[in-house]
């Protein structure tokens, strides 16, 4: 299913981030099997989000891994957290499936994507 488009002016308001795991939980209160993960988003600082990647992904493979994100959509409440970003990922089939999308290569954290 295709979305409606957006103008160039509503994509450039979303403040796309690089940052590296550094931190994982398990997230028991959430609805949906979740990790809650904290990221280094350079001089953003470290913020923290529940992240639905616990089908392909074990805490241990994925400190130190670098992910995208979007750092500026208001806080979201999940059962007793305030999620502080929004991870980057595509759905495998299932949307409890997903792969994060992540760069190809080491960048430094809180480079912007454009």
């Amino acid at each position: 299913m295709t979305k409606k488009f957006i103008n160039w002016h509503d994509f450039q308001r979303i403040d796309m981030r690089i940052g590296t795991i550094i931190k994982i939980t398990d997230f028991p209160k959430a609805n949906n099997p979740c990790y809650i993960i904290y990221v280094d988003f350079g001089d953003l600082g470290i913020k923290k989000s529940a992240a639905q990647i616990t089908k392909n992904y074990t805490k241990n493979e994925l400190i130190g891994q670098q992910i995208i994100a979007v750092v500026n959509l208001p806080k979201k409440q999940i059962a007793d957290i305030q999620s502080d970003f929004l991870t980057l990922g595509a759905t495998v089939g299932q949307t409890d499936k997903v792969i994060l999308i992540q760069p190809q290569s080491k960048v430094e954290n809180g480079s912007s994507i454009c």
